[in-house]
């Protein structure tokens, strides 16, 4: 077993992913974390954060004889891609950069596919099953039992020579391969960067995030209106926020994707707002296939950059394409709509106050 736990790892750099690491599914630790986070409603609308009981933190339930874990990680960021400079910049849109091509399920899915085919080669049948973000697994947990990285102070996982930009997949497995030792330093030390980074103050403590408050959450879990104390806050940002990870002082150590699925289509990494919020539904659906942002659907991408183009400085054209929705039949996208004219209306007056 221990022969072939070395081959999985080689396998598994092989395939792409940058580590591979394997953990047995003792997650009581965790389990308590859990249980907390949620008694404090920190889950927002994300339901199905509860639905499913313990099977998220005992993987032996979700996945009856599971024995082992086996964790990897897939770095994500693309290569010349800027990051910061483009939260600087209000007429253009901040899209996560973990979204900025390909859906990563499926090709991470494929790949652990691959992984076990590889494994059942060697040892012949045996019982596995492969996750991606997709059911009721604690990734990171496993992940840091599994020696990949440490708990950040965002509640991320971190590794000290990647950062934390990089997915998670699991392979669920009933061979009783050996395991590897957990990361339990943590490097965090006094530094609390993702928490001044945090533009609505959603990291409400070490390794503690209320997700009600999250960029994240409210550009794309969130149904309905976002709340008007954070719109200000969300800038330009109009899926998903990568603040607290881009501001973190081991965000530099983060190496270049070299998965092509992971470049930007349709200059997602740099896009006008305007642009994007004159796409029709059909061009949406079109431009977004295959993409992890399509799942919000076109109404929720409207609302979000409406909100972005509130936050935008004043155009006669920014002013003109808002009302231009306010027909729209979406309670929400009007609701954002009138906030943003609101918005443009006061920068209007305060510039031509100036002028006088």
């Amino acid at each position: 077993m221990a022969e072939l736990a070395a081959r999985i790892k080689t396998w598994g750099r092989e395939l792409g992913f940058q580590q591979v690491g394997i953990t047995d599914v003792d997650l009581s630790a965790h389990e308590a974390y859990l249980e907390r986070w949620l008694a404090n409603g920190y889950h927002g609308e994300m339901n199905f954060m509860a639905k499913h009981g313990t099977k998220r933190t005992r993987p032996e339930e979700l996945v009856p004889g599971t024995l082992r874990v086996i964790s990897v990680r897939l770095d994500y960021l693309p290569p010349e891609v800027e990051t910061t400079q483009v939260l600087s910049q209000p007429t253009r849109a901040y899209v996560s950069r973990y979204a900025l091509g390909r859906d990563y399920h499926k090709l991470m899915r494929k790949r652990l596919a691959s992984l076990a085919k590889q494994i059942e080669g060697e040892v012949g049948k045996f019982g596995y099953r492969a996750f991606v973000d997709s059911a009721p697994v604690m990734e990171r947990a496993l992940a840091q039992k599994a020696g990949i990285g440490w708990f950040g102070k965002n509640a991320m996982l971190m590794n000290q020579k990647a950062g934390s930009l990089f997915f998670l997949g699991e392979l669920y497995t009933d061979l009783p391969l050996p395991v590897d030792k957990p990361f339990e330093k943590e490097h965090c030390g006094s530094c609390n960067a993702c928490q001044v980074a945090c533009p609505t103050d959603a990291i409400v403590a070490d390794r503690v995030v209320d997700a009600r408050r999250c960029i994240s959450y409210l550009t794309i879990e969130l149904s309905g209106a976002i709340p008007e104390e954070f719109r200000r806050k969300m800038g330009n940002r109009i899926y998903g926020c990568d603040d607290c990870q881009l501001f973190c002082p081991f965000t530099r150590f983060t190496k270049a994707s070299q998965e092509p699925d992971f470049s930007p289509r349709h200059d997602l990494d740099r896009a006008e707002l305007l642009d994007l919020f004159c796409w029709g539904e059909s061009e949406f659906l079109s431009k977004t296939e295959g993409s992890p942002i399509r799942r919000i659907g076109y109404e929720k991408w409207l609302s979000n950059i409406a909100i972005a183009l509130g936050n935008a400085p004043w155009s006669e054209r920014v002013e003109h394409v808002l009302r231009a929705r306010l027909p729209y039949p979406s309670e929400a996208l009007r609701e954002h709509v009138r906030w943003s004219l609101k918005e443009q209306a006061l920068k209007r007056g305060a510039r031509l106050a100036t002028a006088l």
